[in-house]
């Protein structure tokens, strides 16, 4: 998936999502041995034709603008698909790696009347976040291994009519940002670009009836395409929410080639402002469909320079980055799907449409969700076509712990749009979803942020400031030292972590003999599954008051009665393979 952009709104290269687009996309060691060669029937001929600022593509002699998506499911699952794409008025796919098992893809897209930009990878590719790092000043063994597979299979499928054009490259102008930085980027930027330009020359002696082109994921790549790639027929860009940017920096830029857009869509999440929680603010579903129905106005706008494009992502991923950009996450429609096919062209004028969710909101304070506890959202939402309704809950992690994955919680339907789940146990700021579901296969989906934080405890914490000890810390590790102190200062960003060996405790000095009701633990991602809380009125002679044998970390807060001077969590098994880590240990009188 392409995500970064660059100077237009507001570029933060860091903040990416890191998938789905490694559907369909082949690393080097991916590559297998070519085929034997097979017969296939003629292909077409395609061409970039006219004069500047006057450009189209033609196929076979006919005018062709691409309106295209990109492919996510396997290419083995072609012909369950195609079907689909070619109804919405698609006429082009594009990928992102071409290898043996692109053959599935090339021929049902021919037999469906749609065609394929065959990419080509190279690293890193991606944009911030993807891919090694190659040195192309000096690396020739990695130029020359791709120097020779590339060419290898435009061999191998020139002639079939699957093939629109081919695409070298994906994003790496600025992914070598991650490799390199000051002159030695730019040495690198002009290397990388002149090796794509050896690239396309070679790709034009064995087939001389496609164009070339080479994705970036900004307008600030072209300079050096520019500069370093003559023989490209075209050049390619991913631009989400700065798409309508496009038109003026290629004038601006005096370029005499035309472009296609290779990923555009609504705005990403290095594109949109921070929520009150602190991260960003997910469009909603009317929102990303208005953004692809402007992304193709805007190509469409500059006339005889945009060649068309293909829109991200016709893909049923479903985790975080698939309720971003998938048209069909799970293989269910989306408000965006319909409006890509309106913009396409194809026949709405039958179709059931998608719940349109308008609002979704916590009960209360959404900046102080007591994990584990019961939660309230509110929702509202209507069917256009008077479909019944049926409302599912989900939770991520990403933002606590880089985790894609979409957890479903269980849903008590209070009724009036008001809909009852248990709080993650875990805190940090969450994602939660809404879907919205017609049961005709269509989706509508709400987000939100909700900031979990450890459940209020009743009592006073006597372990706050007191003195503490450890049987180890970890001096130095990342965010380290974590220092035993740190579990009972009263702030949720600092922790004691212990050395990555069994058993490890953390011990409270209240000073005085004293009783306590509650304990509670606000454990990191290294937490305890199995712990003792003990007391003590010496420090010597210990009492267990709780024992824990299936700890999942979060926060654990136990009710005990237990009544000594000295309190510990004595921790006798793992639950990773790092140390015991605690943001908090709390003594509740």
């Amino acid at each position: 998936m392409s995500r970064p952009r660059t100077p237009t709104r507001r570029l933060s290269p860091t903040r990416r999502l890191t998938a789905p687009l490694t559907a369909g996309l082949l690393t080097v060691g991916a590559l297998t041995a070519l085929p034997a060669a097979q017969a296939h029937a003629a292909g077409s001929v395609v061409k970039v034709t006219g004069s500047q600022g006057d450009w189209q593509l033609t196929v076979d002699g006919s005018p062709y603008t691409v309106k295209g998506l990109t492919w996510g499911p396997s290419p083995a699952d072609a012909d369950r698909y195609m079907p689909d794409l070619a109804s919405m008025g698609v006429n082009t796919i594009r990928t992102w790696g071409t290898d043996a098992s692109s053959r599935p893809l090339l021929d049902s897209a021919a037999a469906h009347g749609v065609k394929v930009i065959a990419g080509f990878w190279l690293q890193p590719g991606g944009g911030p976040g993807s891919g090694g790092c190659v040195d192309y000043l000096t690396d020739t063994a990695y130029k020359d291994q791709m120097l020779a597979e590339f060419p290898r299979w435009v061999q191998e499928y020139r002639d079939h009519p699957g093939v629109l054009m081919w695409n070298v490259g994906n994003e790496s102008v600025l992914g070598l940002q991650n490799c390199y930085s000051g002159d030695e980027l730019e040495r690198q930027r002009d290397a990388y670009t002149t090796f794509v330009n050896d690239v396309t020359k070679k790709i034009h002696a064995v087939d001389p009836n496609h164009p070339v082109t080479s994705t970036d994921a900004w307008v600030g790549a072209w300079p050096y395409y520019k500069r370093n790639a003559p023989d490209l027929d075209l050049y390619a860009v991913n631009s989400y929410d700065a798409v309508c940017d496009v038109r003026s920096a290629w004038e601006q830029g005096g370029y005499t080639k035309p472009y296609i857009v290779t990923e555009s869509g609504p705005a990403g999440e290095w594109e949109v402002p921070d929520d009150a929680n602190g991260v960003p603010e997910e469009p909603g579903d009317q929102a990303k469909a208005q953004g692809y129905t402007d992304a193709w106005n805007c190509v469409t706008g500059h006339r005889g320079v945009a060649l068309g494009a293909t829109l991200f992502h016709y893909g049923t991923e479903y985790d975080f980055g698939g309720i971003w950009f998938n048209l069909l996450p799970a293989g269910q429609k989306r408000l965006s799907y319909y409006a890509v096919k309106r913009a396409y062209g194809g026949d709405t004028s039958r179709d059931n449409t998608p719940p349109v969710v308008s609002a979704f909101d916590v009960e209360g304070d959404a900046g102080k969700v007591q994990a584990g506890k019961d939660l309230v959202l509110t929702t509202r939402a209507t069917d256009p076509d008077g479909d019944p309704i049926a409302y599912e809950v989900l939770a991520n992690s990403n933002y606590i712990d880089q985790s894609k994955q979409l957890t479903p919680l269980p849903v008590t339907d209070l009724g009036g749009g008001r809909l009852e789940v248990t709080a993650p146990d875990r805190p940090g700021v969450w994602k939660l979803y809404v879907k919205a579901t017609d049961g005709r296969g269509n989706v509508g989906v709400e987000s939100l942020s909700a900031r979990v934080v450890p459940p209020a405890v009743d009592g006073t914490n006597v372990a706050l400031g007191r003195p503490v000890t450890a049987s180890s810390f970890q001096p130095s590790y990342g965010d380290c030292p974590c220092t035993a102190a740190n579990a009972v200062d009263g702030n949720p960003n600092t922790r004691w972590a212990s050395d990555w060996n069994d058993p490890q405790w953390l011990r409270v000095d209240l000073g005085t003999r004293t009783t306590f009701r509650h304990v509670q633990l606000y454990w990191e991602a290294s937490y305890a599954k199995a712990y003792t809380v003990q007391t003590s009125d010496d420090g010597q002679n210990w009492r267990t008051v709780s024992t824990v044998t299936d700890g999942n970390g979060g926060v654990d807060t136990l009710d005990v009665s237990g009544t000594g001077r000295y309190v510990r969590v004595n921790g006798t098994a793992r639950g990773t393979g790092y140390g015991y880590s605690l943001y908090e240990f709390g003594i509740y009188g």
